[in-house]
């Protein structure tokens, strides 16, 4: 049995716990208080204009999916989602822009090249896509044609190759910079056929490049499906297969790849949104949450899928997974051509 304090007359013992129980619930109510401003500072992000950041230039069609995903961000947050066009270096320097955000408040998205290929290609990249980055969500893809200028005299597959075995080093592919999907792509197609050579341009972004080819000033690119769909349907430029598993919807008069004779080439350009790592996982999540709502919305949905995207919408587990995957085959693939690349 617990000892009793026999000096103190029983009433006043009564009156001592009492007072000591209030003044522990007096001690707790600062706390206490401090629960609701904590939720709300919580809930209240973000509290001031949120930048997302795009590494591409206005009008690409990385520039289309952010715009698309930062117009139901801004109705859903609640503050404005202003787009931040950070073009160069094939995406590394708005993928980098985005990794090194310390204010809570940047978000962006990135693709192929940045996120699963540079570390491979870039001995001084100055960001890490796994350790400086997260993955909130697959936003689109879209396979690859294969285009060439209308004045180039092929018509497929095995007349491209041909002319180009014919002039080596003579005519030239564009890309929106070395280790992006249509460089790699272009590398694998030409080492498969026998290690054809062809000049390579660099481009700030889609539509510089897009222009050049138009123009004449390049012969080729492989390049999203989505970049230069206007112009193949313009009849501006040729389009000569396709590196989806089977034809794309749009343009069901392109043969695949595989159709004319090149097999396990499938490739897709995707993009995905990133945060800093520092990023508090109820963020994280919440705009995982809110930007695959976005995506499913009808008239978000039919936006990207006329630019000749599929919408992805993936949680961030998925994402995680799937750049993975492609870091793997990609990388695998710089490393057993030895593509090293200064800067």
């Amino acid at each position: 049995m617990a000892a009793r304090d026999s000096t103190a007359p029983p009433g006043r013992r009564n009156n001592d716990a009492m007072t000591m129980t209030r003044r522990g619930l007096v001690a707790a109510l600062p706390t206490v208080a401090l629960l609701p401003s904590l939720a709300r500072a919580q809930a209240t992000w973000p509290d001031r204009p949120v930048r997302f950041v795009v590494p591409f230039p206005g009008g690409s069609s990385p520039d289309l999916t952010g715009r698309v995903v930062a117009e139901h961000l801004a109705r859903v947050l609640g503050q404005p989602v202003v787009v931040d066009n950070r073009a160069g270096a094939g995406g590394n320097i708005g993928t980098d822009a985005i990794a090194k955000a310390t204010d809570g408040h940047v978000i962006g998205l990135s693709i192929n090249g940045p996120l699963t290929t540079a570390p491979a290609l870039y001995p001084n990249l100055p960001y890490d896509p796994v350790k400086d980055l997260i993955a909130v969500s697959l936003l689109a893809r879209g396979p690859q044609f294969l285009v060439v200028n209308n004045d180039l005299p092929v018509t497929d597959l095995p007349g491209f190759l041909a002319h180009v075995r014919a002039n080596p080093g003579k005519l030239a592919f564009g890309s929106v910079g070395p280790g992006s999907g249509g460089h790699l792509g272009m590398i694998d197609l030409l080492g498969r056929s026998g290690g054809l050579e062809m000049l390579h341009v660099s481009y700030r972004g889609f539509a510089a490049a897009t222009l050049d080819l138009v123009a004449g000033r390049i012969q080729a690119m492989m390049v999203t499906t989505a970049a230069v769909l206007p112009q193949v349907q313009a009849g501006q430029i040729r389009p000569i297969a396709v590196t989806s598993a089977n034809r794309f919807a749009l343009t069901p008069q392109v043969p695949t790849l595989a159709e004319q004779g090149l097999v396990n080439a499938e490739s897709y350009g995707w993009q995905t949104m990133v945060v800093p790592a520092s990023t508090r996982p109820e963020r994280v999540a919440r705009l995982a949450a809110e930007t695959q709502r976005g995506l499913r919305e009808p008239a978000a949905r039919q936006r990207l899928e006329a630019a000749g995207f599929e919408v992805m919408a993936t949680t961030p587990a998925e994402a995680t997974a799937f750049l993975a995957e492609e870091t793997a085959r990609w990388g695998g693939m710089i490393r057993r051509l030895n593509i090293r690349l200064d800067g």
